[in-house]
């Protein structure tokens, strides 16, 4: 049972456990609530068959039965505690759990797959999808067990109680349940395509706020509006179109349910006429039977919305099956040489990005890598600090594959700055604080000033205590990358990978950026990314990507020798510049 749970819910071993005495205690106090039920229908059999001749008596009958009810409610209150506490409390310990399991699975998939999710996406499946699962367990799913195996209990009492009666009670079971069983196929089937067309509205909006100033610009308000009023206009005629359909027969259901009552006043008037059973058996299955369809009808309803929670669940277990990418966590090189070793790379079947790509970054050289924009330069720096893993190939650190060291014990040799620049909603000394935690003042001041920020940051309101917006909104394009700039330098670490580190800068600031990295990067391991070939032509090593494949490797004399691409590449820019 425990495994089925955990299997079907995707729980761990403690919620399937938890899951289960919820549902144990949902089923006592589904069971407790007929005692107050059995106690007056006992009081009403004694009093009625006037058992008891004297007044004495009876009022002493009258104090037990107020003492028993008393005892009860105690026992009832206590059952209702320890069923809170299994089916919400520990419930909600448990989705907290598939949160920080949720975050845990994010950290260690490559990124790859947020290549794949845009940002809608990933926050409805942490949010919204987490909250709902939350919900779901601790309403419905306990109850839907509990329903089932507690009207199996009353039934099985009712049928030794009087077997006739109990027919009569319960012929109408099946026949809905046939009724709903029918709907399950198209129940899943609209849940699914009503999460797939939410999930599409989010997207939209999602993109419509990263794009609000293109859209502006181009006066495309109106067509964005259009079609995401298409979108929404769609989801209101899924939804009319679900209800009214899933509602129809979920409701003919519940009304084959109510025949069971006019069957046992009928058939139990024919039986109280014919002697076989007395009006006191009769009123107690009057009454047993008007409350024994609600845990039905409830169940079925919780079915409904379980078919909805399986859509939900799957996309969790879809997330948890994605490929992490694991290592060892202890990894000390005995250099800092990146090796590229015939690396072939694609970030979907069948469309190659890198194709056979060898050369070395050693440490103590800067290693550019030029070539026509698409050819893979940014793929490769990437691939150097491991942020997917290559298709074929090897890549080295020190002499050691990368892809078996586990990616945060790798990145710790890393310094990064890629062109696109992302920062906090922080303030200025927090953001560039990233690059070493534990950093003093006085270093992130120092980091500050060799990345040509310490002069604007001071002409801000708050200097360093600055808040800056979400993603740096309340900063120029220059004055963000400057700031990713002094991360990096803050951070010192042996290895600085620079993809257009510089693209947002104008010469004068670019000039004093670039000799404060040089005396950074003595006796690093560097791999710079650039178009501008006055920014590569100091470099070590030179490396042209075209089309996924290495078109020339060497120093930027050979290569201007050479007259190959590099060459012309430089030609064509001193002549538009």
């Amino acid at each position: 049972m425990l495994k089925y749970f955990q299997n079907k819910y995707a729980l761990s071993e403690k919620g399937a456990k938890d899951l289960f005495h919820a549902i144990i205690w949902t089923i006592i106090m589904d069971i407790s609530f007929m005692a107050p039920v059995i106690l007056g229908f006992k009081f009403l059999d004694e009093y009625m068959g006037e058992l008891l001749n004297s007044s004495s008596a009876t009022q002493r009958t009258i104090s037990y039965y107020a003492v028993m009810s008393l005892a009860f409610f105690v026992v009832m209150l206590v059952i209702g505690l320890f069923q809170y506490n299994s089916a919400y409390t520990k419930i909600y310990e448990e989705s907290a759990k598939r949160r920080i399991s949720l975050a845990e699975t994010l950290r260690r998939l490559p990124l790859a797959f947020f290549g794949k999710k845009d940002i809608a996406d990933l926050s409805a499946t942490i949010m919204d999808d987490a909250t709902q699962i939350e919900m779901l367990f601790s309403h419905s799913v306990p109850q839907i067990y509990a329903a089932a195996v507690t009207v199996f209990i009353m039934g099985v009492m009712m049928f030794f109680y009087n077997w006739q009666l109990s027919i009569a009670v319960f012929w109408v079971v099946p026949v809905a349940a046939f009724i709903f069983i029918l709907t399950k196929s198209l129940q899943k089937n609209m849940h699914a395509k009503l999460y797939d067309i939410k999930r599409d509205i989010s997207e939209k909006i999602q993109e419509g706020l990263d794009s609000a100033h293109e859209i502006k610009a181009y006066n495309r308000e109106e067509s964005f509006s259009n079609a995401l009023n298409t979108q929404l206009d769609t989801l209101e005629k899924f939804m009319i179109k679900g209800e009214l359909l899933i509602g129809a027969f979920i409701n003919l259901s519940y009304v084959f349910l109510k025949l069971g009552l006019p069957s046992v006043i009928l058939y139990g008037a024919y039986l109280l006429t014919q002697g076989e059973i007395g009006i006191f058996t009769y009123l107690v299955f009057l009454i047993v039977t008007a409350r024994i369809y609600n845990p039905i009808m409830e169940a079925m309803e919780n079915f409904a919305l379980l078919l909805f929670l399986n859509v939900r669940i799957n996309r969790m277990k879809e997330m948890d099956k994605m490929p992490r990418q694991d290592g060892r966590d202890k990894f000390n090189p005995k250099n800092y040489d990146i090796e590229f070793k015939n690396v072939d790379f694609s970030y979907q079947d069948g469309k190659q990005i890198l194709n056979n790509v060898s050369f070395t970054a050693r440490q103590g050289d800067v290693t550019a890598l030029v070539g026509p924009s698409g050819g893979g330069k940014s793929t490769i720096a990437k691939l150097a600090a491991r942020f997917w893993d290559i298709d074929k190939g090897a890549i080295t650190l020190g002499g050691e594959e990368i892809s078996q060291i586990d990616p945060e014990t790798l990145l710790q040799y890393y310094s990064i700055v890629f062109q696109d620049v992302t920062l906090f909603n922080s303030s200025i000394q927090d953001n560039i604080r990233l690059g070493k935690k534990d950093a003093t003042d006085e270093e992130v001041i120092r980091a500050a000033k060799l990345a040509q920020c310490h002069e604007f940051v001071n002409k801000l309101p708050q200097g360093y205590e600055t808040l800056i917006g979400e993603n740096g909104e309340k900063l120029s394009g220059g004055e963000r990358q400057r700031i990713s700039i002094a991360r990096a330098i803050l951070k010192d670490a042996p290895i600085i990978l620079l993809d257009e580190a510089t693209a947002s800068l104008d010469a004068e600031n670019e000039s004093k950026i670039q000799s404060a990295l040089g005396e950074l990067v003595r006796n690093k391991t560097v791999v710079i990314i650039a178009h501008r070939m006055r920014t590569v032509l100091g470099a070590d090593k030179i490396v042209v990507i075209k089309d996924g494949v290495i078109a020339e490797i060497g120093t930027p004399l050979e290569l201007k020798e050479k007259q190959g691409l590099f060459s012309t590449m430089l030609k064509t820019q001193y002549q538009n510049s």
